[in-house]
């Protein structure tokens, strides 16, 4: 793994679970732990807890469970390494790799974001010191944009000509090369370099640390294309980025809304009328990584379009693309404009009042889900219904999913959600998955030393060595050692235990014992612990009496062996 596990291991210690948690889903406290309703499914009775003591979070009615990492990965759907990458940014600590590992933030990355930054520098100056600075002036009034609005979203000026940005670099062809790679600079055939951006409106496109990763250019005479964008970059990817969600966030640090719109001068005009919640996609259909980045920042989402048929079809590739997205208490609804209008050009119009009461009008998804369904199947009840299943088959929302069933069923006219179930379902319909309320019991001692030991890793702390259990043969017992071995000589919690184990084929199932109910209670963890361990100590010591008895010559130091083993065993009884 890229990132030092011992960095890893500190991140987990620094991170107060609650209080990450809490931040996200609130908590109560519920004796020594912290409890709410589970993030992860719909329930009405809270099942879901949260320890301080072993930063470690589990739901009795799903079975979610984990650490500070997995809930992030969870919760706000993030990968591993962007996980880390959120906690130690919380934390104000920069995320190390090992040499060999790859390198998302290396020194090409580092560089490219500062010339981003630079060339966003160059544009605003642009606006303000150009010789035709006035005409950009002029339009950014003709459109009603207050200097607030520029100055918010940084937005500048590529003036005409083949090398405004490029002069600046005439004397460093290095920093020209990663211009390049950047996708500021485009290079002719014959090696010479010119700039992408010529006599455009700039807008640039911070990422979500608000960072410059990209541009994007409106044309200011009749020149085309009319929007020209950053190509694709080690640090821009269209479909993982939203033009003005840094801005949103500056001002709203938990979005109870965001509005979804197509273009950067609609997110610009919107903030401009005081509806201050727009993003956009950066001219791409909405891909599954910005709906989670939308979901995770707010839990409605309203998507608006144009109301002709490509608006209408993007719509649906919308709703497409959210469906298996979508957690409990998510919502998503949408906005269709008047033909031939747009965010920009209609809040101009009808201002912000009516523009926002056209969207608390926004159709639900369900409504759009069927409504759409009923225009492409008009009279066919049975392709609708097996189109509508195709969909419904994939949302994770029991509730959502049980919602869209009972609608089928009513506009089926159809008794029951079962008989639906059973008339249209090719394979049997997909019920939540509940996992087990847990083990129950004391199990083996092997599994109970272990299971105290994820739990309460600080019974190994200062513990002698068990020599004997190094010779155990037991299924698991090298499970055991690992474990002695780590807790032996550092202070763990069962988070970082986890993490530790987190790439090897024993995670699972340390992570089923980490929330295991045991049944031991807090007074006597220590006696059975110890317990556990002169048991195995002891199946040691009868397997290897049984080994030494088995053989017909036994050398000098087995004989010594076998009279002590003897005498051990007879002093047990």
């Amino acid at each position: 793994m890229a990132i030092p596990r011992d960095f890893i291991n500190e991140l987990i210690a620094r991170t107060d679970i609650v209080e990450l948690i809490d931040r996200r889903v609130p908590l109560k406290k519920a004796g020594k732990n912290h409890s709410a309703c589970c993030p992860f499914h719909s329930e009405k009775s809270p099942s879901f807890t949260v320890s301080r003591d072993k930063q470690f979070y589990h739901c009795f009615g799903c079975g979610a469970h984990g650490n500070a990492i997995d809930f992030l990965m969870e919760y706000d759907r993030l990968e591993f390494v962007d996980a880390i990458e959120d906690l130690a940014g919380q934390l104000g600590l920069d995320v190390p790799r090992e040499q060999g590992g790859k390198r998302r933030d290396d020194g090409l990355s580092r560089d490219l974001y500062q010339l981003m930054e630079e060339a966003n520098n160059f544009y605003q100056n642009q606006l303000r010191s150009h010789a035709d600075r006035q005409k950009v002036l002029d339009y950014l009034a003709l459109r009603g944009l207050s200097d607030t609005i520029v100055k918010q979203f940084g937005i500048g000026f590529a003036p005409d000509g083949w090398d405004g940005l490029l002069s600046r670099y005439r004397n460093n062809p290095d920093a020209q090369d990663k211009l390049l790679t950047g996708g500021m600079l485009i290079a002719k055939d014959g090696g010479s370099r010119y700039d992408r951006f010529r006599d455009r409106l700039m807008f640039p496109i911070r990422d979500r640390r608000g960072r410059v990763v990209g541009f994007g250019g409106r044309v200011l005479g009749d020149g085309t294309p009319k929007y020209l964008n950053s190509p694709e970059t080690p640090i821009f990817h269209k479909g993982s980025e939203l033009y003005g969600l840094y801005e949103l966030k500056q001002n709203y640090r938990d979005p109870q809304r965001v509005l979804i719109v197509e273009g950067y001068m609609d997110v610009v005009a919107l903030a401009q009328f005081g509806v201050d919640y727009a993003v956009a996609s950066l001219g791409t259909s909405t891909t599954a990584e910005q709906f989670q980045l939308l979901l995770r920042n707010a839990k409605e989402v309203i998507c608006c379009y144009d109301g002709d048929n490509a608006g209408f079809e993007a719509a649906w590739r919308a709703l497409e693309t959210a469906l298996p997205l979508l957690k409990p208490q998510d919502q998503v609804r949408f906005i269709f404009l008047p033909q031939g209008e747009d965010p920009d050009s209609l809040i101009r119009k009808i201002g912000q009042q009516a523009f926002e009461k056209l969207i608390e009008q926004a159709k639900k998804l369900e409504d759009f889900f069927f409504e759409t369904l009923s225009q492409r199947h008009q009279g066919n009840d049975s392709e609708l219904a097996q189109q509508a299943i195709v969909h419904i088959e994939k949302i994770q929302d029991t509730l959502l999913r049980d919602l869209l069933l009972e609608k089928l069923s009513h506009k089926l006219r159809m008794v029951s959600i079962d008989d639906l179930k059973h008339k249209f379902f090719k394979t049997q319909a997909r019920v939540p998955h509940t996992a087990p309320k847990g083990l129950k019991g004391r199990g083996t001692p092997l599994r109970l030393a272990v299971a105290l030991l994820v739990q309460h890793p600080s019974l190994g702390f200062g513990l002698p060595l068990q020599p004997a259990l190094a010779h155990l043969q037991m299924n698991g017992i090298s499970l055991l050692n690992h474990l002695l071995e780590m807790t032996r000589n550092q202070r763990f919690n069962t988070a970082q235990i986890l993490e530790h184990f987190r790439e090897h084929a024993q995670w699972p199932a340390l992570k089923k014992l980490a929330q295991w109910e045991h049944q031991v209670a807090d007074e006597n963890l220590a006696l059975e612990f110890r317990k556990a361990l002169v048991w195995l100590t002891n199946q040691y010591i009868e397997q290897r009496y049984q080994e030494l008895s088995l053989k017909q010559h036994h050398s000098r130091e087995e004989k010594i062996q076998l009279q002590k083993l003897l005498a051990v065993m007879k002093s047990r009884d």
